[in-house]
């Protein structure tokens, strides 16, 4: 354990986040911003060095921006919602038992009404999307984006989960799509595996074998652009219910594929490994 929390992410702070000034602001020549799927972690993720470091080349690989849309675990609702786009959205402190630091932590974000705009356009008028006036960003979103965008210089809005049906997922996500082509970044934020009452926290260095038989059955899968395999996991994936008890933590993936230009096309994992036995794996698609 940290003798300090977030003792890392203060380091990165001084030693590498300075160089997202460095990144340039996304144009048309760019072309269509790529779909993202994370393993968001949780507070902790502020202690886990290389964690963040692969996060934030991630980002330092891509222009920045014009704003983030993103689709956390946290924020099941219907009918589908957008948080609040007023500059400075509240964070929203959705964990519980963390050092006190993790509940001060702010995440200033610039205004997104445009972009709140342009999401509802892309609704069709038999599915309006309700717009929220005071949610904030939970910690689905501002945990790993306070590290990939660590100047808080993006918009941000977040939408919510509005079912669990893999094909009505990929259909929002298909709604999203010209959104990237326009210089949007479309993030589904999960966990690959998240069977938190079944992890053994006094060795994170264990990993159970329902978990890492659930990443390589979604690995393969991912290398394959199986999304017929990727939406039977219920049957099909090794190591369920465990590795999912509850589906909100895998089913942002199915945004992400549905934003994709081609949802056959091979994943590119970015993370991959463990964090106290769960998987990290994160991947994105043209």
């Amino acid at each position: 354990m940290p003798t300090r929390p977030g003792a890392a992410f203060d380091a990165f702070l001084e030693t590498t986040a300075p160089r997202a000034a460095e990144r340039r602001d996304w144009t048309p020549a760019d072309g269509a911003l790529p779909a993202l799927y994370l393993s968001h972690g949780a507070p902790p993720l502020f202690d886990e060095a290389d964690w963040m470091d692969r996060l934030f080349a991630w980002a330092q690989g891509l222009p920045r921006p014009r704003g983030v849309l993103i689709v956390s675990a946290h924020w099941e609702a219907a009918p589908l919602m957008i948080s609040s786009p007023d500059p400075g959205t509240p964070l929203v402190y959705d964990f519980g038992g963390f050092p006190e630091r993790f509940y001060r932590m702010a995440y200033a974000t610039p205004d997104a009404t445009a972009m709140a705009d342009r999401v509802a356009a892309a609704m069709p008028d038999t599915e309006p999307l309700h717009r929220h006036a005071s949610r904030g960003l939970d910690h689905g979103a501002w945990v790993p984006l306070k590290v990939m965008y660590p100047h808080a210089d993006v918009p941000v809005l977040q939408l919510s989960i509005p079912t669990h049906d893999p094909d009505r997922l990929l259909d929002l996500g298909r709604r999203l799509r010209p959104l990237r082509e326009e210089g949007y970044l479309v993030i589904g934020s999960g966990f690959m595996t998240h069977g938190l009452p079944f992890v053994d926290f006094q060795h994170p260095e264990r990993v159970p074998g329902w978990s890492a038989d659930f990443d390589v059955w979604a690995a393969e899968a991912l290398a394959r652009g199986d999304i017929d395999e990727l939406a039977r996991y219920r049957s099909q994936a090794p190591g369920m219910p465990y590795a999912h008890p509850t589906v909100d933590h895998y089913i942002p993936l199915f945004v992400t594929y549905g934003a994709a230009s081609d949802q056959e096309q091979p994943a590119e994992t970015v993370i991959d490994g463990y964090w106290f036995g769960l998987s990290k794996r994160s991947f994105q698609l043209a």
